[in-house]
Order: structure tokens, then C-alpha cells, then sequence
């Protein structure tokens, strides 16, 4: 499998991770967001919307990183990302959605270059934006997180893979995680675990490009 992708976009990273807790191995294809790759001609074939990532298994391009992890979870189902009873997953990918629909698109590079050449917010009024929809998210999350070490139980599923890339991007821009003890126990737990590790942008090839 190649996965293209991209160092610090969240879904990439999601994506990552995922691969990695099922033992998967993969080429890892970078496309440089910031140097515009994503839309060139070459990449849009792979994925129209010009967006990461992209993973390519022989003939099969899939996109969305939630729709990868899901194909993953289905064609390789050890370990499951999602919980076998119905009202389990339904509860686990509401906590995804939280994340994946809507915490991290209102803060994507394109949201954030729009609002700036649109509207010419600052560089201050930006972070102030990203804090913002990670705080609300966040506190949500705070009051359906059970006390057990993982969103599902005892071994981290889709949920860890979508909310570790935004501890992350959190992190980046000043955020204190210890400020909401729930997610800061899960950031723990999945910081002793070799595929979120591996799995962490510093650690991809194209961090130091």
C-alpha cells in the first residue's frame, strides 16, 4: 500500500496510526501541502478534491480518511478500531465525528487561508479561531469519556486514531491538554504505544523537508 500524505495534516496522521495498529506496512508518498502538490495534476487523479490523504492498494484509491480507516477495520478486522455491538460503534463514532466533522475541518489550511485572504484576519485572530473550536470540541468530549483507559475500553480504537492528530495540532498552537484531564489521560496512554510513535509527524520523512 502507498499512503500519500502529508506530515502534519491531521487526517493523514489519522491514517498513520491506524495502519500502524493493525501491523500494516506501507510507502509513505509525501505531498507537500504548503508548496501546493496536493493540487497538481499528477495528485488530483489520485484524489480529486486535492486533498490527503490518499491510499492506493494495487488497483483501489481510496480517500477520506475516515472511509480508509473503516476499510481497513473491515478487510483487516484484527485488531478492531470499532466495537463489535451495534449501540458501541454507534456511541464510538459519534465521538469520531466530534473530531473528525467537527473540530478539525473548521481549522484545515484551506478554512484558514480563505478566512485570511477573504476577510484578513491576523495571524492572532487565527489561533484565536483554532482555540476556540478545539476548546468547545474538547469540552464536549470531557462529559462522554468514560474512565477507562481508551474512548472504548482497554485497547485504542478509531476514536484515539482522530484524537491524538488533534492533541497534536492543539498542542501546536499554545493549548494546554492537562486542562481537560479526560483527553489528557488518553494522550498518556497512547504516547507509550509504538504506533502512535511511529506514527507522530516529527517522525515522518518529510518533517524535515
Amino acid at each position: 500500500m502507498d499512503l500519500h500524505g502529508y506530515f502534519r495534516s491531521s487526517a493523514s496522521y489519522r491514517v498513520r496510526i491506524g495502519l500502524n495498529l493493525k501491523g500494516l506496512q506501507y510507502d509513505y508518498c509525501p505531498v507537500n501541502l504548503l508548496k501546493g502538490e496536493q493540487r497538481g495534476n499528477d495528485y488530483r487523479k489520485l484524489n480529486p478534491q486535492g486533498l490527503v490523504p490518499a491510499l492506493v492498494d494495487g488497483d483501489t484509491i481510496l480517500t477520506q480518511s475516515l472511509a480508509i480507516l473503516e476499510w481497513l477495520d473491515e478487510t483487516h478486522p484484527e485488531p478492531a478500531l470499532l466495537p463489535a455491538e451495534p449501540l458501541a460503534r454507534a456511541r464510538a463514532r459519534a465521538l469520531v465525528y466530534n473530531v473528525a466533522c467537527d473540530i478539525q475541518p473548521v481549522q484545515n489550511l484551506r478554512v484558514l487561508k480563505y478566512l485570511q485572504g477573504e476577510y484578513g484576519i491576523s495571524d492572532e485572530q487565527k489561533i484565536g479561531w483554532i482555540r476556540h473550536w478545539i476548546h468547545e470540541g474538547f469540552c464536549a468530549l470531557e462529559q462522554q469519556l468514560n474512565p477507562a483507559p481508551f474512548a472504548t475500553g482497554e485497547q485504542p480504537g478509531l476514536f484515539e486514531c482522530c484524537l491524538l492528530p488533534q492533541i497534536y495540532s492543539a498542542e501546536r498552537f499554545g493549548m494546554d491538554i492537562a486542562e481537560y484531564p479526560a483527553i489528557h489521560r488518553i494522550a498518556l496512554a497512547c504516547g507509550e504505544i509504538p504506533a502512535f510513535i511511529e506514527a507522530r509527524p516529527e517522525n515522518q520523512p518529510d518533517s524535515t523537508l
